[in-house]
């Protein structure tokens, strides 16, 4: 059975709707950095998508290549993720989308090294005629945050973000977003095939002791 990152990782991938304390490990992940509105349906981000996947899925149908990658194991694709900031500024302002600075996210298994990842952008560059030079490997250290499941609307998560920052602070915490410490989601729905009152984002947000 391939190994499933949401399962294994439930602390991870499937919190609670209310908000909780979580140290996160260095993990590595294919990511691609872009501008703009996210609902643009030619934008930059619906771009991304478009290049994370076919990197992710080159990497996870590699066995059935001449390349082989050192202690690969069946498994299932991450779900996308994204960090999100606008400018200097901690607080999102989403009336205004075309601020958006982003980088998406698809997580890699531990076995993938920087090699394994050249060779997926050489071989879906070939196979595929694409640009895949702003795809990138990223080694990111999260470190300890606070997160929460948020049900609904991507516009209705400032209700969400302002009970993580409530609970942050009862903890002993305050929120530590910065040019380096980014606003994480992580998104376990399909907005294409899923009602938006049902929709499942992990909302993520670094912390540091008050």
């Amino acid at each position: 059975m391939p190994f499933d990152f949401k399962k294994e990782y439930k602390e991870f991938y499937l919190p609670q709707n209310q908000p909780a304390i979580v140290t996160i490990p260095k993990i590595n992940y294919i990511a691609v950095r872009g501008k703009g509105n996210p609902n643009e349906e030619d934008g930059e981000y619906k771009q991304s998508i478009g290049l994370l996947y076919a990197i992710a899925f080159t990497i996870k149908m590699s066995y059935k290549c001449d390349y082989k990658i050192d202690g690969y194991f069946d498994y299932v694709v991450p779900p996308l993720e994204g960090f999100w900031w606008q400018g200097n500024n901690a607080n999102i302002d989403y009336a205004h989308k075309e601020n958006f600075n982003f980088i998406s996210l698809i997580r890699l298994p531990d076995f993938v090294k920087k090699a394994d990842f050249d060779w997926a952008i050489s071989e879906a560059t070939k196979k595929k005629k694409t640009d895949f030079s702003k795809v990138e490997f990223l080694t990111y250290d999260e470190g300890i945050c606070v997160q929460c499941m948020h049900i609904g609307s991507y516009d209705d998560e400032p209700q969400t973000i302002a009970n993580m920052h409530e609970y942050a602070k009862a903890n002993g915490y305050e929120i530590d977003i910065n040019d380096t410490r980014f606003h994480h989601e992580i998104y376990l729905s399909d907005p294409r095939k899923c009602d938006v009152s049902k929709l499942k984002t992990v909302i993520r947000l670094p912390i540091k002791e008050i």
